[in-house]
């Protein structure tokens, strides 16, 4: 068995909604049917005993080898702790290859699984070792390592469960919440509108000091000193006992409690100076260590925090009942876990021997034994809920340090003897105000309930009728798909919104291209997304990026689906009829969210068969106003948009909106009906959105089908009294729906100038010249600047192999480069005549014809000239 190719699958794909991985696995003869391998299937449930039934009771088909593979990947990651339960194995139609799909959390984790599961595979094979428990916890080790830690993901799971779509966006904490201009920025507990200075201020344990202290807000007496000397000096101003820790420390690093000799005071300095560009001395404060959150305005959680501590039995040593308790599943090395492990440090032997004990010491039974002397859970402290306690007055002071300091979200350290009890009447203050404050304390205590404050972080970030989306439409199709992105996002655009487009050509914001290329999938997708001024986004959704990668988006409002033609790289991964490849186009269909809408084309069933699979409503479109979706849909008084004459009408029930086609110059007067199938997708695509019918018409007025707007897509030019149409058609559909639309045009003469993309099929690229050969008087070929994998001149004799049963097409030539190709057609043509270009290298052959016309009219005026006179330019 052998892995040929791994794709993640990192948006809702052919598969699932789920991210994933797909590999193409290739299994030799025996293989096919792990009932033939004599005792596999017991070598591996003895390798891996919890990999599951690998044949569902009842089902007679035979168990691939790469069916246990991916059920191994599964099985290893959900062993690990990973939330997976998604896996499905197809074979394709070559004998030994099958498509195994496995969910994954973590990327790295699913890559690492899989490979796991093919060393697996092949012990339980070839009946050789395979160490369950090093791969497991390797597993654990990268899944630890890389997922979202539990403070940053109890934001993030508020936000879904809000329907609030995010994306991380690096390996750490950093997460955007929404798209475009609604978007939001979260790392770890820290919003993106706590501003710099705020951190900062909060860092520096003195400055917040003299803040809270001029706010009326008690802190505890105390001071920065410059040696240990100095602080054993401000030890002694103050009056013993003190505190030690460093002025810009974090996690309780360095912090020294309730100390009051010089050795102590010397000894606490030289650990806190590590940890800090300064070192502050304070009043000790005795009492409780209490931390209360406040986000936004509001005190959302209150914990009591204990030192780290055991209890002794007069059996076990110190250091046992502390491994002991490190036994807890909750407590881990890190912060993925609700607790942390006890560390018996060089801290912890200090504070062990001021009570008068060392690691292996026994302690009488009963006797509390302190590890620590700060409370902190990274140091191994416990947690005890008190939220419901709090005095108004208590939580008033937290929440006025937390605005003074200036954080959004902010954790407030307060030592005191009760929070029932206002802070002034028991002595006590606030000793700490921390940026980024850890939420593990509040979503698991120790002992108490646990508090939502991932929901009240969300909350405090978006309206509750928010859902940091913005409009999304996604249009997949075989023809088409351009052109109605474009008029999409033009209707958008002059409805006021900053309109962020995906297509063919490029990426675009507005008027403006950020990026060149075919940017029709997934990555081109998220970078829209992620824009900060966009409001609206139109995306056009090929086939290729589905299969490659998934969706750039979890739903959209509008889904649109063009057609299905032949020759859509039918042939390629996997996808072998049009049936297959309407599954693909159907994936944007059932990701539209359920109050969204599928706008899909009545007149094509692999297209009008998707409505089933669409979670929102549909509006069906049609050139055929009797068709039998086009009048069953309208009875039941669901929207219908169709042409009429010379009229497009969109109608719900007794309802109408009617568009003369004149009044839309992309239909050329409806002469061209591809162009009136991509006005009609559009416009059910705005009134979908629910834009307003005025904003509709004077958007399809106004919208202009040039070189520059829209580039290869029926792109009109005229030149010596000839027309000249370009156009980026180059699959049979597209060329059957560009020559319905000449034939309807007069000419005296008709050319085409064609070439085909070497990954096509044979039959595809043929036909291509069998359609044309009917339709024109003259042929010119070409061969495309990249033949995709063929050798030279081969697509050229499938070109002419295609024309050998040509009509009307007697004039054949073979060019090579496709410019000259375009030169030898434009010499040719005279007033009256017509001529097709398709073009290979879209704008720098738009360019070359606009070239030439410039040219030739520079000319002939110059011609036109008296002897003697000049041009001017």
């Amino acid at each position: 068995m052998e892995v040929s190719r791994i794709r993640a699958l990192r948006g809702p794909n052919l598969w699932s909604r789920r991210t994933a991985l797909e590999a193409i696995v290739s299994c030799t003869e025996a293989e096919r049917a792990i009932a033939g391998i004599p005792g596999f299937e017991a070598r591996l449930r003895a390798r891996f005993p919890a990999i599951g039934l690998l044949q569902p009771a009842g089902q007679e088909r035979s168990v691939s080898m790469a069916r246990a593979l991916g059920l191994a990947t599964l099985g290893l990651q959900s062993q690990a702790g990973c939330p997976v339960t998604f896996v499905r194995t197809v074979p394709t139609l070559e004998a030994g290859i099958y498509q195994v799909v496995v969910e994954y959390t973590e990327e790295e984790v699913g890559r690492l699984a899989l490979k796991f599961a093919l060393e697996l595979c092949r012990a339980a094979e070839h009946d050789t070792p395979f160490d369950l428990d090093a791969a497991l916890a390797q597993l654990r080790d990268l899944d630890e390592d890389v997922r979202i830690g539990p403070s940053t993901g109890s934001i993030v799971q508020a936000g879904v469960q809000r329907g609030i779509p995010f994306r991380r966006l690096t390996q750490g904490s950093l997460i955007q919440f929404g798209w475009g201009k609604k978007q939001r920025r979260i790392q770890a507990a820290e919003m993106d509108r706590s501003s710099a200075i705020a951190e900062a201020i909060a860092q520096d344990k003195e400055l917040t000091k003299t803040l809270l202290h001029a706010a009326g807000v008690p802190v505890p007496e105390g001071r920065p000193v410059e040696d240990a000397e100095d602080a054993w000096a401000a030890a002694q101003e103050i009056g013993a006992p003190v505190v030690v820790k460093p002025r810009d420390g974090n996690q309780g690093k360095g912090v020294a409690v309730n100390i009051s000799t010089r050795e102590q005071v010397l000894a606490a300095y030289a650990v806190a100076e590590k940890y800090g560009s300064a070192v502050l001395v304070e009043r000790y404060i005795p009492g409780h260590d209490f931390r209360l959150l406040v986000v936004g305005s509001t005190l959302v959680a209150a914990s009591r925090r204990d030192p780290p501590q055991v209890f002794g039995d007069a059996v076990h040593t110190i250091r046992e009942l502390v491994d002991e308790v490190n036994k807890d599943p909750r407590r881990g090395e890190g912060h993925a876990t609700s607790l942390t492990k006890i560390r018996l440090d060089d801290i912890a032997i200090a504070t062990l021997a001021k009570a008068g004990y060392t690691p292996d010491s026994i302690p009488p039974k009963g006797a509390l034994v302190i590890l620590r002397n700060n409370a902190n859970l990274s140091t191994g402290g416990t947690a005890t809920d008190v939220t419901d306690e709090v005095h108004p007055e208590f939580a008033a002071h937290a929440i006025a340090a937390a605005r003074t300091v200036g954080l959004d979200i902010c954790g407030v350290d307060i030592v005191a003897g009760t929070v029932i009890k206002p802070l002034e009447s028991q002595g006590g203050a606030i000793v700490e105000v921390n940026a980024a404050p850890g939420l593990r304390m509040h979503l698991a205590p120790s002992y108490g309930k646990p508090r939502a404050v991932g929901e009240a972080v969300i909350a405090d970030m978006f309206a509750p009728e928010d859902d940091g989306r913005i409009p999304v439409v996604a249009v997949a199709g075989t023809n088409g798909k351009t052109t109605t992105v474009r008029l999409i996002a033009h209707l958008q655009g002059v409805n006021g919104h900053l309109v962020g487009m995906t297509n063919s050509d490029g990426v675009y914001i507005g008027q403006q291209r950020i990026d060149v290329g075919d940017c029709s999938g997934p990555r081109s997708a998220r970078n829209v997304l992620l824009h900060p001024d966009v409001d609206a986004a139109v995306f056009e959704t090929a086939r290729g990026g589905i299969l490659r990668e998934g969706l750039g988006f979890d739903r959209c409002d509008v889904a649109v689906v063009t057609n299905i033609g032949m020759g859509d790289h039918l042939g390629l991964n996997f996808i072998s009829t049009v049936e297959d490849l309407a599954v693909v186009k159907r994936v944007i269909v059932e990701n539209v969210a359920p109050t969204g809408t599928a706008v899909l084309n009545a007149t094509d069933p692999n297209v009008a068969n998707m409505a089933d699979s669409c979670p929102g409503s549909v509006i069906f479109f049609s050139n055929d106003r009797q068709h039998t979706l086009i009048t069953t849909q309208r009875a039941k008084n669901q929207r219908v948009v169709y042409r009429d004459g010379q009229a497009i009408v969109a109608a719900r029930g007794a309802e109408e909106q009617r568009i003369a086609l004149a009044d839309i110059p992309l239909t050329y007067d409806g002469a061209i009906d591809f162009q009136v199938e991509n006005a009609m997708a559009a416009i059910a695509a705005a009134w979908a959105l629910g834009l307003d019918w005025q904003v509709i018409r004077r958007g399809l007025a106004s919208f202009v089908n040039d070189a520059q707007t829209a580039p290869g897509r029926f792109n009109r030019f005229e030149f010596r009294g000839a027309t000249i149409f370009a156009d980026y058609g180059h699959n049979p559909d597209a060329i059957q729906a560009l020559v319905r639309a000449i034939e309807r045009m007069p000419a005296k003469r008709r050319s085409v100038v064609i070439s085909g993309a070497g990954d096509r099929r044979d039959v595809d690229i043929c036909r291509q010249t069998e359609i044309l050969g009917t339709a024109f008087d003259q042929v010119v070929l070409y061969e495309d600047q990249c033949q995709r994998g063929r050798e030279d001149g081969e697509v050229l004799a499938l070109l002419r192999q295609g024309l050998a049963g040509a009509t009307r097409a007697q004039d054949v030539r073979e060019i090579r480069g496709e410019f000259l190709a375009i030169d030898t057609a434009m010499d040719e043509l005279g007033a009256g005549d017509l001529c097709l270009i398709l073009v290979d290298q879209v704008e720098e052959a738009l360019a070359h014809i606009e070239q030439r016309i410039a040219a030739d009219c520079a000319i002939s005026a110059a011609m036109r000239q008296p002897a003697g006179q000049s041009v001017a330019h």
